[in-house]
């Protein structure tokens, strides 16, 4: 059996103390005042011998793992693929490795996913909190255990955070509908007690009002999670084919997909019959012959900006901190732009 490489035997094969070699392999050369020529010599000397570090050792050395979590709501999501994307490239910068949790939107395996990751001692934790967990976030500030929330926060709880503004995107969104000359603006948002969502609704109804529209029950339909294709078909159905609506505002990509898909089977035009926004991007509006008009959120920059939170958070404690970003508004065609 081959036997593992040790900081003894780099040591011993460049002629220098293991604490030297300690010092240039964790990154402490110049810190230590190690000349170049020697941590060179060092690090060359590790490559030759294959040496890999011993994690579980370094870790109750350093009471730090080099992992991190992140648990995201649906990693088929658009939003959940290019943050994931970007926090595990900062996170590789650091020499960091990023274990993924997938809650499917269960606040059971939320529960369950934080509590692994904090016996799998990880560093800090990256969350997409889902629905009603904020008795185990409060939990985790209670624990002092570091995290950072991205794209959902809860107003009660003051909390890191880093996402965008969901209020201005849709009360810019409306103003926009409106700007167009749209008064009958259909809003289809689900059914939720989600903070995100619900600032979307307020942002299309604090727009309405202040352009003096009546914002009427019925352009204001709450999809179910569990049935919402059904629930899309049926109020698509009832008020754009009697053109009771003038134009369509979906609350997020996966319901503005869900509403194109039943527009096309129903053999409604965009924009000539009814125009349409969405919040947020999806790739499948390429497929689409008509281009989507949509706001597109910084996934990248919130996910590096959440790496970068976190480790300040964990080393070095500089207090709540919350950043909002800004979504790209990107004109199409289904407004009659």
């Amino acid at each position: 059996m081959r036997k593992n490489v040790s900081l003894k035997d780099i040591a011993n094969s460049v002629g220098v103390s293991v604490a030297l070699v300690s010092y240039v392999l964790n990154g402490h050369a110049k810190k230590k005042r190690v000349g170049d020529a020697v941590a060179k010599r060092v690090e060359e000397t590790a490559r030759k011998l294959n040496y890999h570090p011993n994690q579980i050792a370094k870790s109750l050395k350093t009471r730090k793992s080099d992992t991190i979590g992140l648990i995201v709501g649906n990693i088929y999501y658009r939003y959940t693929t290019g943050v994931t994307q970007a926090i595990e490239a900062e996170a590789k910068k650091k020499g960091v490795n990023v274990i993924i949790g997938n809650t499917h939107e269960s606040l059971t395996t939320f529960k369950e996913l934080v509590h692994v990751l904090i016996h799998r001692q990880v560093d800090g934790l990256i969350i997409v909190a889902v629905e009603n967990s904020e008795r185990e976030i409060r939990q985790l500030l209670k624990r002092e255990i570091p995290f950072v929330l991205i794209d959902r926060s809860f107003p009660r709880i003051k909390t890191n955070f880093i996402g965008i503004n969901n209020y201005k995107v849709a009360y810019a969104a409306t103003e926009y509908l409106v700007g167009r000359g749209f008064r009958r603006i259909l809003f289809i948002n689900y059914k939720t007690t989600s903070f995100h969502l619900l600032e979307r609704t307020r942002g299309y109804r604090a727009a309405l009002g202040d352009q003096k529209i009546d914002v009427a029950a019925e352009l204001q339909p709450e999809i179910r999670k569990t049935h919402p294709e059904e629930d899309v078909r049926e109020v698509i159905r009832q008020l754009v084919s009697s053109a009771a609506c003038d134009a369509i505002f979906f609350a997020t990509g996966n319901l503005a997909i869900a509403g194109l898909k039943i527009i096309l089977e129903l053999g409604i035009k965009i924009p000539r019959d009814v125009s349409v926004l969405s919040f947020d991007e999806s790739e499948a509006f390429a497929l689409f012959s008509c281009p989507v008009t949509h706001f597109r959120q910084p996934l990248e920059e919130i996910g590096k900006a959440a790496v970068r939170l976190l480790f300040e958070d964990i080393e070095e404690d500089k207090g709540i901190r919350q950043l909002y970003l800004d979504s790209l508004f990107v004109p199409g065609k289904s407004c009659g732009e």
